[in-house]
């Protein structure tokens, strides 16, 4: 898959290099062409100087192919920018923003664009959220026997009683967000495309948990 990352700061030329080492191209943006120096020697993709919700530049780099783009910049006002122009111009699928305000966060996520803040979101989860990981941890408690997990509801469960998904992976659904409000499910609650799962389980369950979300209900199933 084609990245485009906006911004070359410390996250990321972190993210640009680990996307290109585990196969992935990757373009950079950046306004200063001496930020690209921290991609270091054995970066191999594409370093483009400009404005990262330039046109020009994100043609530049590569946007028209791109499969996820990261706008990573020091700025809020330029990653809101940038990463809706590469959703909604370009109709690139994956797109992550680090938007440092929360209440500017909280409204963008509305939007359907993942917004993280610099902590406590490491590299790792902002890789998780542009590679649309579907599982990925939120929180252990001290024992470290239960945990949650964010599931991003799967096209094969659209459509499909929540209470089925619990059914089919053991696990338990503690709350959904869906258009960016949190809410509480019920037994007749219908999982819908967008929606985000904060889901209990233990480490026994995690595997079937995955494994479930990606393969979608069985047939005969509800």
């Amino acid at each position: 898959m084609h990245v485009v990352v906006m911004g070359c700061g410390r996250v990321g030329s972190a993210i640009a290099r680990r996307l290109e080492q585990i196969g992935h191209s990757v373009a950079v943006i950046d306004q200063d062409p001496e930020a690209f120096r921290r991609l270091g020697p054995e970066f191999t993709g594409r370093q483009v100087t400009g404005l990262g919700f330039d046109r020009q530049t994100l043609l530049d780099a590569g946007i028209d192919s791109a499969g996820a783009f990261a706008a990573v910049s020091s700025g809020d006002n330029s990653n809101i920018i940038s990463a809706r122009v590469a959703r909604e111009t370009f109709g690139v699928q994956h797109v992550v923003a680090r938007i440092y305000d929360s209440k500017r966060a909280e409204v963008y996520e509305r939007m359907g664009i993942p917004s993280v803040a610099t902590v406590p979101w490491t590299v790792n989860r902002l890789l998780r959220e542009l590679l649309s990981v579907k599982v990925s941890e939120l929180w252990r408690e001290p024992t470290g026997k239960v945990l949650l997990v964010r599931v991003t509801v799967t096209e094969g469960w659209v459509g499909r009683k929540l209470v089925a998904l619990e059914s089919a992976t053991g696990a338990r659904v503690a709350w959904l967000v869906r258009f960016g409000e949190a809410q509480l499910p019920t037994p007749a609650t219908v999982l819908q495309d967008g929606d985000q799962l904060v889901v209990a389980l233990t480490d026994e369950l995690t595997a079937r948990v995955h494994e479930v979300v990606e393969r979608g209900p069985q047939e005969g199933g509800h």
